[in-house]
């Protein structure tokens, strides 16, 4: 990793390796206790996001953990598209899975409780397909870039990635949360049970870091 400078512009220690980022190198070179290492640090954070998502009337025909388990499935037979090209940090991919997974799941059960579900909120909206797909950065296809823009474009996305997963595990959270699913301060402090205050002091936090994780 290269060395950064600290707040009082001293040369920092160089960071021992995030383990997140550990762990996707290992399973490049095709670690198999490696691969089963990242998925399980990440089921904890998969499984409360499923919690949280879930609709209320297919929480009653659905076990969250049998959610769990087929993004992790997912994931391990996609694994190796996503070490090929990680565009996006290794959670968020994970995070886009699970939230197919919820959309899937919701619909599959709407026809068997369709007068229940009908009185629900939709689980997603236009609006939330449209942040699916990561914003407006996402929308600017290959087509509308050249080949010298679009392989800058990519590196760029990979760079980010790379310094999300060096954050750590709270930062990483609420960047992941306010600017990947667009939470609100306040929806993410609920998220991650801290009050409103903590959670935008955490973020200015996140982002501090995570610019100069940029910078280096």
């Amino acid at each position: 990793m290269t060395p950064f400078s600290d707040s009082s512009g001293r040369p920092a220690i160089p960071a021992e390796p995030h383990p997140t980022l550990a762990l996707l190198e290992q399973a490049r070179r095709g670690d198999p206790n490696a691969i089963n290492g990242l998925l399980e640090r990440h089921r904890t954070a998969i499984r409360r996001m499923i919690d949280r998502r879930m609709d209320r009337v297919v929480q009653r025909r659905v076990d969250a953990s049998d959610i769990v388990q087929d993004v992790l499935l997912e994931a391990n037979r996609r694994l190796g598209d996503y070490l090929a090209n990680p565009t996006m940090p290794f959670q968020l991919w994970l995070r886009h899975m699970a939230r197919d997974r919820l959309i899937d799941a919701h619909r599959r059960h709407r026809v068997a409780a369709s007068r229940s579900l009908d009185r629900e909120v939709p689980l997603a909206t236009s609006d939330d397909a449209d942040r699916s797909q990561g914003g407006p950065a996402a929308q600017l296809t290959d087509r509308e870039l050249t080949p010298a823009a679009a392989a800058t474009w990519h590196e760029l996305e990979r760079r980010f990635a790379a310094a999300v997963e060096q954050l750590e595990e709270g930062d990483r959270q609420i960047v992941l949360l306010k600017h990947f699913e667009h939470l609100s301060t306040a929806e993410a402090a609920e998220a991650l049970g801290l009050s409103k205050p903590a959670a935008g002091m955490r973020y200015l936090r996140a982002m501090r870091r995570l610019r100069v994780l940029l910078e280096s």
